[in-house]
């Protein structure tokens, strides 16, 4: 039909330009028909306006006979990104306004602009028509130093992850597709390595080592994530768990006894909490330890079936001694669930007289833990083994104990444990990096169509939505887990009787979304690698497989959230307890200042892009529906208890609400740390950067839970569309900074270990 050499060049022809964007709609993702090419083309010849250069040329870039090479498809690419870098960002945000923009800009008259409505009618471009990526960062992309940023997700413990990295980029820190015993061989071999470096001793500052608090312990574990996940529990069974049993429950005397064995793997050891019959139900474990007063000893039994210790990991195979918790039984009075030391194995690996072992089996994931069964059949264990920090037996061989009352006293033991929960925050919040890294770099290399000089992945719309809104809550619940980190290391340095209920529901409540993310962002970036994601050797199978029992272990995160509703209520109740009318006056009349300032009809209405992007704004919404879940919540169960309702039946009624409130209250305290964490940062490049992520996720947060919002006025429908289209905006001007936003998470190339992470653009079809 037309001279295709002529196409390029006349790029530059300013009667063309306010039809470059649909150019590039027409030939972006191969969906234009040929009918509806050669609609256009007859469009096209109907303008006698058009210079007949500009027409030939207009009606070339849209024949069908005739589609343009990847090198012209890249010159139009340059063309729209050059002609719209003299536009301000509010007019080049999406493609529609771009094109009007573009013929205000030179002078188009009205038949143009009557043109152009109709060619954009006939493609089917709608306002929000993503504007093209190139290969290259555009000029709005934010120009930052990666290591700045890696220096500031490390935090406080630099030197500590850089340690872990230097064990993690051994190439021999790495298997996939090993026979069981084998995987489990290997495992143990890493975690004496990491044993002889020490890495287990900083498990227990003031007893092995000369840390301060457990910060580095738990930014170690957290680090290790970047590896494989089965090293990563079974060092925090050992020196975690089972050390941390001791660390936490055991007198001076025990600690100095047992925590240097521990820290060097002399004593492998176990955890055995968990009961077949008994779940999350701790109180109730049927394991009874009876005190035998003439021998000074205790008698660890499993009565029954349901009482049998189940995913002990270690147990199976390599652990030596575990910390049982039983019932405490003394002159045939219950004293409540206590820790005990019982060795299961002796120095050669046979069982010890009376215990009982069983593997678990094969598992959906992490094969490398030798997950087991344990039984005790009356095994007698001394005075000694009775972990004495919170009780004791006297002299005369009677129980005592400083914390009198049976319920305190147990609650106050399994709180000295909330350090697993945060650990395994921590490692989950890793595991999406690790997942996203390798997803996020395929996409800036792997180009589908077009060979080396095609788009890559990540300038595709729905690519981009796939990962960066993954990838924007990953960095919030970095930033938020690094604050629980430091705060959980505070609480481990305070001495006397601390109340950690706060640290303890705040532990639970970050578990949950963070571990709940990284299953799902796992399984994410596996789909957004197509067949490629399907290779173990590109490790995200293996990754969605190891991650996704973390939603389960140390809380079910279903019952967590339940147990940080009673926490929040809890603490709703105080605010009344004492106070009266005035307490009450003030909770409405905050509730009356809410309703005027943001649940009115200006408010709602809002759609400027600085308010969508305003993370008070989005914070104020999440405080809103965090408040009124609460209060509501409340007013359930008050309504139910005074209908004489017993509290058990009228929490399950409820129970769906609470669950609702304590997710609600997750996420606000995870972006509200995130944003404290942002405030501090005097990197201008890096706050700016960190802004847009926080708003991607923000706008995310609030469009998840829209029916919420809508339901209570306060948003409407325009302005749950406007917060669409911003973060379809936020996403395409955080295209270029992806790959360097999960380069700064450094995980070491050994250790990342998917060849698809290392693709070469060159060669991006392999």
């Amino acid at each position: 039909m037309t001279d295709k050499s002529s196409r390029t060049t006349l790029l530059e022809d300013p009667q063309l330009r306010p039809f470059l964007p649909l150019l590039w709609v027409a030939w972006s993702d191969g969906d234009m028909e040929e009918d509806d090419l050669a609609a256009l083309c007859a469009r096209v010849e109907a303008m006698p306006w058009l210079r007949p250069a500009a027409r030939i040329a207009l009606a070339a870039w849209l024949d069908p006979s005739a589609p343009p090479s990847a090198e012209e498809r890249a010159a139009l690419i340059d063309a729209v990104e050059r002609v719209s870098a003299t536009l301000s960002p509010e007019r080049r945000r999406d493609l529609v306004e771009l094109g009007a923009s573009l013929a205000e800009a030179t002078g188009a008259d009205d038949d143009v602009k009557r043109a152009l409505a109709e060619l954009e009618e006939r493609v089917g471009v709608t306002r929000g028509a993503p504007m093209p990526v190139a290969e290259r960062a555009g000029p709005d992309a934010p120009a930052f130093d990666v290591r700045a940023l890696q220096a500031l997700l490390d935090g406080d413990q630099s030197a500590v992850r850089e340690e872990v990295r230097r064990f993690l980029a051994q190439p021999d820190v790495r298997a996939y597709g090993l026979p069981v015993d084998e995987y489990r061989i290997k495992v143990a071999g890493w975690l004496a390595e990491l044993a002889k470096r020490g890495f287990g001793a900083r498990a227990y500052p003031g007893v092995t080592s000369e840390e301060p608090d457990l910060g580095a312990f738990v930014a170690t574990f957290e680090s290790l994530a970047m590896g494989d996940l089965s090293l990563v529990v079974r060092y925090g069974v050992q020196f975690g768990l089972f050390g941390g049993s001791v660390y936490f429950l055991a007198t001076d005397a025990q600690r100095r006894e047992h925590l240097p064995k521990i820290a060097t793997l002399e004593t492998p050891g176990c955890f055995a909490m968990s009961e077949v019959g008994h779940g999350s139900d701790v109180a109730n474990l049927e394991t009874v330890a009876t005190w035998q007063p003439d021998t000074r000893t205790f008698v660890i039994h499993t009565p029954g079936e349901s009482a049998r210790k189940d995913w002990i990991g270690g147990a199976a195979k390599h652990a030596r001694t575990a910390t049982v918790f039983a019932q405490l039984e003394a002159h045939g009075e219950r004293h409540g669930v206590h820790a005990f030391l019982v060795p299961i194995r002796d120095a050669n690996g046979a069982m010890c007289e009376g215990v009982r072992a069983g593997d678990t089996g094969h598992k959906m994931g992490l094969n490398g833990v030798d997950n087991g069964r344990l039984w005790f059949d009356n095994v007698a264990v001394p005075e000694s083994a009775l972990l004495a920090r919170f009780a004791r037996m006297d002299d005369v061989g009677r129980y005592e104990s400083e914390i009198a009352n049976p319920s305190r006293r147990f609650f106050t033991m399994l709180g000295t444990l909330v350090g697993g929960r945060v650990s395994v925050a921590a490692a989950g919040v890793t595991a999406s990096k690790v997942a996203l890294a390798i997803a996020v770099r395929y996409a800036t290399a792997r180009r589908p169509f077009g060979a080396s000089d095609g788009l890559p992945l990540m300038s595709y719309p729905t690519h981009g939505r796939r990962l960066l809104p993954r990838l924007a809550t990953t960095y919030v619940h970095s930033f938020a887990i690094d604050r629980l980190r430091r705060v959980f290391a505070e609480a481990t340095r305070a001495t006397g009787d601390v109340d950690t209920r706060e640290l303890e529901a705040q532990a639970a409540a970050l578990k949950v979304i963070a571990t709940a993310h990284a299953v799902d962002t796992a399984r994410a970036c596996r789909e957004a690698c197509g067949g490629q994601g399907y290779l173990s050797v590109n490790r995200l199978p293996d990754l969605c497989a190891d991650i996704e029992v973390f939603t389960t272990f140390e809380g079910d995160n279903t019952v967590l959230l339940q147990l940080v509703a009673k926490s929040l209520l809890a603490g709703f109740k105080r605010r009344f307890e004492g106070t009266g009318f005035a307490a009450v006056a003030r909770h409405l009349a905050e509730r009356a200042k809410v309703a005027v300032l943001e649940k009115n009809v200006v408010a709602a209405r809002r759609t400027a892009p600085e308010h969508l992007r305003d993370r008070a704004f989005h914070l104020a919404a999440l405080r809103y529906r965090e408040e009124q879940l609460l209060s509501t919540s409340a007013a359930r169960l008050r309504k139910r208890l005074a209908a004489k309702k017993p509290m058990e039946e009228a929490a399950l009624e409820v129970q769906e609400h609470m669950v609702a409130l304590a997710r609600a209250h997750a996420e606000r305290l995870a972006l509200e740390w995130f944003d404290d964490a942002v405030a501090t940062i005097e990197d201008d490049a890096l706050r700016a950067l960190l802004d847009e992520v926080g708003a991607l996720h923000g706008i995310g947060a609030l469009r998840a839970d829209a029916g919420f919002y809508l339901s209570e006025g306060y948003f409407d429908a325009t302005k749950e569309s406007a917060l669409r289209k911003e973060s379809d905006r936020l996403i395409r001007e955080l295209v270029p900074a992806a790959r360097e936003l999960v380069d700064a998470f450094g995980i070491p190339d050994a250790c990342l270990a998917a060849p698809i992470a290392f693709m070469d653009p060159a060669h991006p079809t392999w």
